[in-house]
C-alpha cells in the first residue's frame, strides 16, 4: 500500500491533470458499479421487483463505462483547475490569510454555490444525453433530481470542505476530493437510477420547481 501511494505521489507530481483526469474516471466508474448494487438490492429488500425481474445483480457496464467517462472528462479535468484556481483567487485576489476561518469559509463556500450545482447540473445533463433522452425530457429530469442531490449533498460537503480546506495542502486536495467521490459517484448514480422516488417528491414538495 505504501509503495502505491509513493506511485501515486510521484503520477500526481509529474503528471497531475493526466493522474486527476484517470483516477476520477475510474472512480466515477467503481461509484456507478456500488450505486447499481444498492439500487437492485434496496428494490429487492422493499419488493417492488417484478417476479420476472428477480434476478442476480448483474453489472450494467455500458452504465459504468458511460459515467466513467463522466469522471474522466469533467471531474478530473474540471476538478483540477477549479481547485488550483480557488486557491490562487482566494490567496492572491482576495489576499485572505491561508488557513484562516475567513480564508476556509470563503473557499466552502464558493466550491458549493458554484461548483457543486455545476457539477450536479453537468452530470444529470450528461447522464440524459447519453441514454438518449430529449432536451424536455432531460430538462425534467433535472427539475426532478438537482433539488433532492443538491439538498442531501449540502449537508455532507460543506464538512468534507471544511477539512480539506483547513488541513491539506492544495496539491492533495484533489486526491482527498477523489476519495469522497467514490461515494459521491454512488450517491449521485443512486438518485439518477431513482426517478420519481416518494423521496423526491417529499423534498420537492418543500421547494416546487416551475
Amino acid at each position: 500500500m505504501l509503495r502505491l501511494w509513493k506511485w501515486y505521489q510521484n503520477c500526481l507530481a509529474v503528471h497531475p491533470v493526466k493522474t486527476q483526469v484517470i483516477s476520477s474516471g475510474l472512480i466515477w466508474g467503481a461509484g456507478d458499479i456500488a450505486a447499481q448494487a444498492v439500487t437492485h438490492y434496496t428494490a429487492k429488500t422493499h419488493a417492488t421487483m417484478d417476479e420476472g425481474d428477480n434476478k442476480e445483480f448483474k453489472i450494467n457496464w455500458k452504465r459504468v463505462s458511460t459515467t466513467s467517462l463522466f469522471g474522466l472528462g469533467f471531474v478530473g479535468p474540471v476538478g483540477h483547475y477549479w481547485y488550483e484556481g480557488l486557491d490562487r483567487f482566494i490567496r492572491l485576489r482576495l489576499m485572505l490569510k491561508p488557513n484562516s476561518f475567513r480564508f476556509v469559509a470563503t473557499k466552502v463556500g464558493l466550491d458549493g454555490f458554484l461548483f457543486g450545482p455545476l457539477d450536479l447540473v453537468v452530470f444529470f445533463t450528461y447522464m440524459g444525453f447519453s441514454t438518449g433522452k430529449s432536451v424536455p425530457q432531460i430538462k425534467e429530469d433535472v427539475k426532478r433530481d438537482f433539488l433532492p442531490a443538491f439538498v442531501l449533498e449540502g449537508g455532507i460537503w460543506p464538512i468534507v470542505q471544511v477539512a480539506n480546506f483547513r488541513f491539506i495542502p492544495v496539491r492533495y486536495q484533489l486526491l482527498y476530493v477523489n476519495f469522497f467521490c467514490l461515494l459521491d459517484s454512488c450517491f449521485l448514480s443512486w438518485v439518477e437510477q431513482q426517478q420519481d422516488a416518494p423521496w423526491k417528491q417529499w423534498l420537492k414538495s418543500f421547494l416546487p420547481l416551475k
